[in-house]
């Protein structure tokens, strides 16, 4: 049997890697909408060595192709076609997280 917790809260995971070069950007915020797809760019932007320039794969969710969304200038989104499971790479990033420290676990905060 799973544990339990009768009181909880939810939360959303926001996360982006390169794994070219080793370095990942994360954010844990309370809402999963425009305004945090737009605090989880402005923290990868930060990762984005000086004369860089990153391009993010990403589905089509309204929050991460919406008008209202600022893209930091060293940030390019490339929204990737529907229906096309197999490229979304960070489908097996979160499927393994699921599978070894996300799932059926009550943490303390």
């Amino acid at each position: 049997m799973a544990p339990q917790d009768q009181r909880y809260a939810s939360t959303y995971i926001f996360g982006a890697v390169c794994p070219q070069q080793g370095k990942g950007a994360a954010l844990v915020l309370p809402h999963c909408n425009t305004e945090a797809m737009g605090l989880h760019l402005a923290e990868i932007a930060t990762m984005v060595s000086r004369g860089r320039h990153a391009v993010l794969l990403l589905d089509q969710a309204a929050r991460h192709l919406s008008a209202a969304l600022t893209v930091p200038s060293n940030i390019t989104l490339l929204p990737l076609p529907a229906k096309c499971p197999e490229l979304k790479v960070m489908a097996n990033v979160w499927q393994f997280m699921r599978d070894n420290w996300l799932s059926n676990r009550v943490f303390a905060t």
